[in-house]
Order: C-alpha cells, then structure tokens, then sequence
C-alpha cells in the first residue's frame, strides 16, 4: 500500500448484523520514527469521534446498528476498518510478543509484535499498534524496505532482462554463486533502519564474466539482504535476535529467494499455505467481529504451513557475502 510514511490507504470488509456490527477499525501510517500518534476512538451511542492524524490500530468496540453512525464517519453495518501491515500480522497470528511477519509486495515491511506496552526503538524502526481489540492494546515494533517486488518489476519493465517475474527463481538457481555483483535497489532512497532519502541505486562488481542472470540473482538477493539489515536492529532492540519469522506476499512464492532468505538471516523461515495474508487478517477480523471465531486463539489454529525453510548456508560464505553487501551499502549512502 505504501511507505509508512504515506500509507494512509484503508480496506473497508463488512458483515451485517440485525441490531449490532463488531467494528474493527485500523488506521495505518506511523507518521514519523518512534512517534504513536493518538488513534481513532469509537465509543457507544452518543460518544464523540475523534479524528486524530493517522497512527497504527485496529479498535474493536460495539457500535449499534441503529446509532447515527454515518455522522461519527463510519460506514453503516461496517465490521471492520483496517490498514495492510496489521491486518497481515493478524493473518499470520502474531499474537504473542517476539512474534514477527515479513511481507514481501512491491516493499518489504517486517512488523515484530512487542506485546503490552509500547517500546520506542532506538535503531530507526517505527513505534506502532499492532491491535486494539476489545479494549485491550498490543504495540508493535515495524520497519520499511522501499523496494523488494519492485526491484524484479524494474528488470521485467525497465532492463527489459526478464520477460517473467517468476522465471527469476530458476535464474537465480542457476547459478553457483553471485561472482560479486551487488545490486542496490535505492531507487528512492534507503528505508529503514538507514533512513537515507538521498541515497540512489546501483550495480557493483560488474566484470566481463557478469551477464544479466548475475544482475538478476543481485535483486534477488539484495531483498534478503536488506531484510538482514532490519533484523539486526530489530535484535539490538529487542535484545534477542528473532527465532523465526514468517513471510508472506508475492515475493514469498520464489522459493529461492526464501531459501536465500533463510540463509542471510540464520533462522528458519515459514511461507503458509495462504501468502495473501492481508486479506486473510481481513476476513478473520470480520469473523471474529460477525462471532464466526471466538477469539485471537481461535484465529491462530486456522494458520497452515506451506513449507519451512532451514539455513544451510555456512557461517563464512555468509559473513562474506554480507560482507560484500555493507561495502557496496557504504559507497552509494549519502552519510554514514
């Protein structure tokens, strides 16, 4: 949907009720790094709405059917109000703090659930909500990568190297190893954790025996690596580096790169059955705000596994190739 920063898109799912909808409201944009902005308050008949700029929430309360709700803003029988990140969280149930998702669309954003109290980062992540549910906060930590999905729509649209997105797999595969090449997908600058706005793009370590398979597996790889690059901070603000994380969008499809993924970041990582995982929180908030599900629990045992990938990667070939990665990283930042 977009960047924190700008994500001010909504996807509206309703379920009627005779005298009675369960509202789910979330409003997703962190507006700035460690900043919760105050959230939209849905009460009884008769309370006031207040319409602050947008932060990171879903808020389920009761809001009767027959109350004037085309005047507090809310769409009549509506069950839920939701942004993309959090609805994909709920979808992937992380629900228990340390629990943490990657989705892969056109960016990449990874959101680590912190449990009951806030946490305000201090290594250029966002402070959010994860959830409001029945009166009851969860917040999160989140971070941003500008361009995963859309570094192989570049190839496909701009090189003109690829005809299909989904043949990068086997290119990828193809090949024993990267012979150094490094792409730097900073086609509007650098997301989190380095924040760099002015900071632009490159190919490096280009030599005769580079062809456009090489070019294509660097794309590739450079989604993992940034990814990499978030789990650090992610670790360093938790204290604990993640156990294992599950991914989700189009991206996770490329069973290649989730082994890659695996590998850079040496945990296991977990693609379920269903990678639409925004629209499936959606249709579990729903539920639960039609009655269809008890509650979080039952939600979470509805999650199906597709495949786990395991790091097989060796602890020296990995340290090279990131290695390799934070050189080419430090000659296309704009400031350290």
């Amino acid at each position: 949907m977009g960047t924190p920063s700008t994500r001010h898109d909504q996807t509206l799912h309703q379920q009627r009720g005779d005298k009675q909808a369960r509202q789910v409201g979330l409003i997703g944009s962190a507006s700035r790094p460690n900043g919760l902005e105050k959230v939209v308050e849905i009460a009884g008949d008769g309370d006031a709405v207040h319409r602050p700029h947008p932060a990171a929430v879903f808020h389920q309360e009761s809001l009767h059917a027959d109350g004037d709700v085309a005047a507090q803003g809310v769409a009549p029988g509506a069950a839920l109000q939701l942004g993309d990140q959090q609805a994909a969280a709920v979808g992937q149930g992380c629900f228990l703090p340390g629990s943490i998702k990657s989705t892969y669309g056109t960016g990449c954003f990874v959101l680590q659930n912190t449990g009951a109290s806030p946490k305000t980062s201090s290594h250029k992540l966002l402070a959010t909500i994860a959830s409001r549910i029945d009166g009851k906060t969860t917040y999160a930590l989140e971070g941003s990568i500008f361009i995963a999905g859309a570094v192989v729509q570049w190839l496909r649209d701009g090189l003109g190297i690829i005809d299909d997105a989904a043949k990068t797999e086997a290119i990828a595969a193809a090949l024993d190893h990267n012979h150094g090449v490094y792409l730097i997908p900073a086609f509007t600058g650098l997301g989190a954790p380095h924040w760099d706005p002015e900071a632009r793009g490159a190919i490096l370590g280009l030599t005769r025996d580079a062809g456009k398979e090489h070019i294509v597996r660097a794309a590739l790889e450079a989604v993992a690596y940034q990814t990499h690059d978030l789990f650090v901070a992610f670790a360093a603000d938790s204290g604990a580096h993640p156990k294992t994380v599950r991914v989700d969008g189009g991206m996770a499809a490329n069973g290649w790169l989730m082994q890659f993924l695996s590998d850079i970041l040496d945990i296991p990582v977990e693609r379920p059955r269903v990678i639409e995982t925004t629209a499936l929180g959606a249709a579990f908030l729903a539920g639960l705000g039609a009655g269809v599900y008890s509650g979080l629990d039952d939600i979470k045992s509805f999650w199906r596994l597709d495949r786990r990938f395991e790091p097989a990667m060796k602890s020296e070939q990995r340290k090279t190739l990131l290695a390799g990665w934070f050189e080419a990283l430090g000659r296309i930042k704009s400031s350290d």
